[in-house]
C-alpha cells in the first residue's frame, strides 16, 4: 500500500520530469506512476537516454540525489515515476 506521503512524493517526481522535459499536455496529478519511463508514448512516457539525462539533473538540484549512469540501481530507478520517486525518498537528506 502506498501511503499518502509516498504519492505526493510521486506526483512531485512526475511535476518535476514534467517540467525538466517541457512535456505538454500532461498533468503530474493523473499520470500513472507505474507506467514505464522509457518505450513507446502509447504505453508510457517514451523517454530516451538524453530524456534521463535531464531528469536525472533536475532531480539531483531539486534533492541532492546523484543518479550514476554506471550503476545497476540507477537504471532500476528509471523504471517508472513510482521507482525514480523510492530511489529520491531512500538517497535524498533528511528533512
Amino acid at each position: 500500500m502506498i501511503t499518502v506521503v509516498e504519492q505526493a512524493l510521486e506526483r512531485e517526481v512526475a511535476g518535476l520530469l514534467i517540467a525538466a522535459l517541457n512535456i505538454e499536455g500532461r498533468d503530474a496529478d493523473a499520470v500513472d506512476p507505474q507506467a514505464p519511463l522509457f518505450g513507446a508514448h502509447d504505453v508510457g512516457w517514451g523517454l530516451d537516454s538524453i530524456d534521463a539525462l535531464e531528469v536525472a539533473l533536475a532531480i539531483q538540484q531539486k534533492y541532492g540525489v546523484e543518479l550514476r549512469a554506471d550503476e545497476e540501481a540507477t537504471r532500476r530507478a528509471f523504471t517508472s515515476i513510482r521507482t525514480l520517486a523510492e530511489y529520491v525518498a531512500a538517497h535524498r537528506a533528511p528533512v
